[in-house]
């Protein structure tokens, strides 16, 4: 292998070391990569994972609240239909949070 210099400003070195690491490579063969044309392929990003289990756990959450609702006689009857709607649009709204997170991973 024959080594290769480039020149990068210090910011553009940051974001290359940056990008490197998120793509789980090592300057070299990220930039190896990237010049031959190819797409790097890339770790999962830990930070979506993460956003995506919080969403999980507020979807889980909120079923767990709605099946302690749905059990209990008297809180049923003293909820209202449009709260109950509510709560159900809410579990919807997560829901499609949810999916959209699992699309960024």
């Amino acid at each position: 292998m024959t080594p290769l210099k480039i020149w990068a400003l210090p910011a553009e070195s940051v974001a290359i070391k940056a990008n490197a690491a998120k793509a789980g490579l090592p300057v070299s063969a990220y930039l190896r990569t990237l010049g031959l044309n190819h797409t790097p392929k890339t770790i999962l990003d830990a930070d979506a994972v993460m956003e995506l289990a919080k969403v999980n756990g507020d979807l889980g959450r909120l079923g767990g609240l709605l099946k302690m609702l749905l059990t209990n006689d008297e809180r049923m009857k003293s909820l209202g239909k449009d709260q109950v709607n509510a709560m159900l649009e809410e579990i919807r709204n997560t829901q499609a949070l949810l999916f959209e997170t699992a699309r960024k991973v």
